[in-house]
């Protein structure tokens, strides 16, 4: 038997003469973690859709090279094949049914009966679901994630840090797991509970499984993994120890260049005493993320930051005063009061919105590139239209060249702008989600969750634009994050959102222990405090 738990040789993929996987070899031991990082675009989706049997590699002429278990070849034609292999995937986007419960979505295609009066006469198709017991067991791995959550809440409306759980949760309870497959996990959570999760990866990983751990947070990687795998452009560039190299290190294999996110501090940069936009007593109905009566002031040309625990709040703010959520309070917007409950009325008055939700909000997944670009300046500000009187139709000439610079300018990885944002990677997706905000003209710009499941090359593409944006148009931004590191990088203030209101605004180089003792609902002690 193999020393490895699981091996790629000389794997190779082609899409429509398009190579996306190059000779690939890697290899896997039973109870380690291994890292698989690369840029969007660089194959690893690829190759984990063929250890997952995935249609779309077969449908398509399948693969060249092997995949083998504990030694021995397989061929794995479909994801359920590869559950009977004890491998077990969370994707980074989601795979939930909203209207299921927790356990209903846990426990799908292996739910747990018991017989009742019919079933005793007709047979066990007809025993009752166990409620009971698959409660105790979704309960149980869900605290295994540090998740304290009732499992028999419905799917739907839950913030997206907490379907996160969910999916790794649904793994995790699966009997017989060998292999997991951990797809940017912690894309969505904040540091205190993206750290829980990277504990309950390594116990996992203490207990015999085979890791294999994508994500394009080098930090995490570091703490986390025992190896590193780099892929670019579909091809292995290196494999190495952890302990034998670093987070700058390895973004330079990634990317093939130093990418560093760090702050540059403008000792000239002012912010106007002017506020754009005033909240007071705003009550947000997010389901997971609720509003309790916020007041917050934001001036104009500044970037300001709001941060905090998923489900905390964070994320209701934008989405309440977007009208996505049920919203009450008084909002004044470059200084005419602001009607909430109302996307076009938010939209039409100036407010831009990126949502952390790209494909339930953020994108027509069905629809071309090009008209998911331009599609809410169409509808609400007739731009990109052309005709006469009554009849108005598409400017396609005028579209395709504004799509086309906004892909040069975003690095958006796409095969024209006629392809479907469905079909794109998430990170690309997320491109064009921002694009479409920008083609708006936003006077001030709402972006949750802006570099979710971003490589770090791209993230930094973001982050400077984002700058660039407000240094040079003067464009106001709220950047809703649960990466502090990257509020810290561009914000000039960072609020701290904790059990639905504001726990206090920190300059971004306030030091460390400030920002946990905000984001844990502690007061930040005085001086005087501190010296008893």
């Amino acid at each position: 038997m193999s020393e490895n738990l699981l091996e790629f040789k000389h794997v190779s993929k082609s899409y429509s003469g398009n190579q996306v996987l190059k000779d690939i070899n890697l290899a896997i031991k039973p109870g380690e973690i291994h890292a698989l990082i690369g840029e969007n675009g660089a194959g690893k989706s690829t190759l984990m859709n063929i250890l997952f049997g995935m249609p779309c590699i077969h449908e398509t002429g399948g693969f060249e090279g092997s995949v083998e278990i504990n030694g021995e070849e397989v061929n794995i034609k479909s994801p359920h094949e590869a559950m009977l292999q004890g491998i077990g995937m969370v994707h980074q986007e989601f795979m939930l049914i909203p209207g299921f419960s927790i356990t209903e979505n846990v426990k799908l295609n292996r739910e747990i009966t018991k017989p009742n009066l019919v079933s005793r006469i007709f047979g066990k198709d007809l025993q009752s679901l166990d409620y009971k017991k698959m409660n105790a067991d979704t309960t149980t791995a869900l605290a295994t994630l540090d998740m304290d959550i009732d499992a028999f809440i419905e799917v739907a409306g839950l913030p997206v840090g907490h379907k996160q759980f969910i999916e790794i949760a649904r793994e995790i309870d699966k009997e017989g797991i060998r292999i997991l497959v951990f797809d940017e996990p912690t894309a969505v959570l904040a540091d205190e509970e993206a750290q829980n999760l990277l504990k309950a990866i390594r116990r996992l990983a203490d207990s015999g499984i085979g890791i294999i751990f994508i994500s394009h947070r080098l930090n995490e990687i570091v703490q986390v993994a025992d190896n590193v795998t780099v892929l670019r452009d579909g091809a292995h560039v290196v494999t190495k120890p952890i302990a034998e190299t670093n987070a700058v290190e390895i973004a330079r294999y990634m990317i093939g260049r130093d990418v560093t996110i760090e702050r540059v501090h403008d000792a000239e940069r002012s912010i106007s005493d002017e506020v754009i936009l005033d909240i007071q007593d705003l009550f947000v109905n997010m389901p997971g993320e609720q509003v309790k009566g916020i007041d917050l002031s934001v001036h104009k040309g500044e970037i300001l930051g709001i941060g905090g625990l998923a489900g905390q709040g964070k994320l209701g703010i934008a989405n309440g005063l977007m009208g996505i959520y049920p919203a009450k309070g008084t909002v004044t917007f470059n200084g005419k009061p602001l009607t909430l409950c109302d996307p076009k009325k938010s939209i039409v008055a100036g407010l831009g919105f990126v949502s952390e939700d790209r494909k339930g909000v953020g994108l027509l997944l069905d629809e071309s590139i090009e008209l998911n670009v331009v599609f809410t300046a169409m509808q609400l500000h007739d731009e990109f239209l052309t005709g006469f009187g009554p009849f108005r139709f598409k400017a396609s000439k005028q579209i395709r060249e504004h799509a086309n610079k906004m892909i040069k300018d975003l690095d958006i990885r796409c095969t024209s702008s006629l392809q479907t944002a469905g079909s794109l990677s998430g990170g690309n997706q997320q491109k064009v989600c921002i694009a479409r905000a920008l083609t708006q003209k936003p006077t001030l710009l709402l972006i949750s969750e802006p570099t979710r499941g971003i490589d770090i090359g791209a993230k930094k593409l973001v982050l400077d634009l984002l700058k660039q944006l407000n240094e040079e148009l003067g464009m106001t931004i709220v950047m809703t994050s649960s990466e502090l590191a990257e509020l810290r990088s561009i914000c000039d203030q960072i609020a701290i959102v904790c059990d639905g209101k504001i726990a206090g605004m920190l300059k971004p180089e306030a030091p460390d222990e400030e920002f946990g003792l905000l984001m844990s609902g502690s007061d930040i002690p005085t001086e005087e405090e501190v010296q008893k």
